[in-house]
């Protein structure tokens, strides 16, 4: 396929019609776990799966091209890609991450922290003041999370990035909220761009898998040694089922977040509704600045209840086409409580101060249609707000 420059093409037909051996129009899965060696000593294009695999090698090349990367590494979930991402950090680098970031990537940088293999501060990326502390300890490396999970706060991704350049720090961006389609973060100055392609790029609620894209060739392959050594590369398998569910990343996408931004301006009228968090809205604190850095708004948004948790718990109980699960950008609709689910693990005191209350909810808007969405959401929220006391009767 000649080269192209528009992502919704690259999505659609990267690697069709590419067969040789029978000229089959979709790529074909090879499962192989060994490759023949073609003389003594000598190695093919791929010689075992760990290292390199013609499926996982097309997948990583189509997710490079996506996001406008030199390279990209396939690995097993998207905390794995996480990982990788910081894997060449040392116990002196200064790793400055969200203070409200998805509570698995927390966990995971707070135990790297307490393993002693690189320091972490956690901090609003949005408040001036903790960003220039933050910039004045000398970061090795800016981790960023923008749309954040669960409260969908924005930050300027090419602020951060210019910054970063001029301190020597690399910048690392989580995209999964939004994935190419919707925002490219190596064009706005990030150095690599991870994604759990369990979410939107997958889009079936089928596969774990994540990856990292690189804006320069030699550190993608950097990361690709590495995930080698230690195994976190993703199964063939798996990377098919990805390349699939990308054939359809655009039109899921922009029916997705249609529903979504109407879905979001419903609830704001709504009243059993405190808040709502969407940088689709012009009420939200992103707003500009999402609409700047990104291509749409995208398909999760968050909303807090007023009665709290009991509200959370009659909302979720009262649900019939949303989903309580975690995980999202499927075609279902599902729902979260974080507090109970995806950040469960962050201490009380941290859930605290990111913003994350027991009336929190997330919603992540598939393909249903939207009509039936709202009646679901009307009906739970009714159900949501506690039933008035009962009037004492005079004597």
């Amino acid at each position: 396929m000649a080269k192209s420059k528009d992502p919704r093409t690259i999505a659609a037909r990267k690697g069709i019609a590419a067969d040789t051996s029978f000229g089959a129009v979709a790529p074909p899965i090879h499962l192989s776990t060994t490759y023949v060696f073609p003389e003594f000593a000598q190695a093919g294009a791929h010689d075992y799966s760990r290292t390199s695999n013609p499926t996982r090698s097309l997948l990583a090349d189509t997710l490079a091209d996506l996001e406008g990367g030199e390279g990209a590494v396939v690995t097993s979930s998207g905390m794995a890609a996480v990982d990788l991402a910081m894997s060449q950090l040392r116990c002196f680098d200064l790793l400055i991450a969200p203070h409200d970031c998805y509570g698995g990537t927390h966990r995971l940088l707070s135990a790297r922290r307490d393993m002693k293999h690189f320091d972490v501060l956690f901090v609003d990326q949005g408040n001036p003041e903790q960003l220039e502390e933050a910039f004045a300890a000398s970061p090795t490396m800016i981790f960023i999370e923008t749309p954040s999970n669960p409260l969908m706060r924005v930050v300027d991704i090419r602020a951060i990035a210019e910054r970063a350049k001029r301190a020597g720090a690399r910048v690392a961006v989580d995209n999964t909220f939004l994935s190419p389609a919707l925002q490219r973060p190596l064009s706005l100055g990030a150095d690599y761009v991870i994604h759990s392609t369990t979410k939107y790029l997958n889009g079936h609620s089928d596969v774990v898998g994540g990856a990292v894209v690189c804006a320069k060739k030699s550190e993608a392959e950097i990361f690709s040694g590495w995930a080698n050594v230690i195994g976190t590369t993703g199964s063939a398998f798996d990377a098919y089922l990805t390349l699939r569910g990308i054939r359809t990343l655009f039109p899921r996408i922009a029916q997705q977040q249609q529903s979504a931004l109407a879905i979001a301006k419903h609830l704001e009228r709504c009243p059993a509704v405190e808040r709502v968090h969407y940088p689709g809205l012009p009420s939200h604190g992103g707003h500009a600045i999402a609409k700047a850095q990104q291509s749409g708004f995208g398909a999760m948004l968050s909303f807090e209840l007023a009665g709290g948790e009991d509200a959370a718990r009659r909302f979720v109980e009262n649900i019939r086409i949303f989903t309580l699960a975690e995980s999202l950008g499927g075609v279902e609709s599902l729902v979260a409580h974080p507090a109970t689910m995806t950040h469960a693990g962050m201490d009380p005191d941290a859930r605290a101060a990111a913003g994350i209350t027991d009336g929190l909810l997330r919603l992540s808007i598939g393909l249903e249609a939207e009509e039936d969405l709202m009646e679901d959401l009307d009906t739970a929220l009714a159900a949501s707000r506690p039933a008035r006391p009962l009037r004492k009767k005079r004597a």
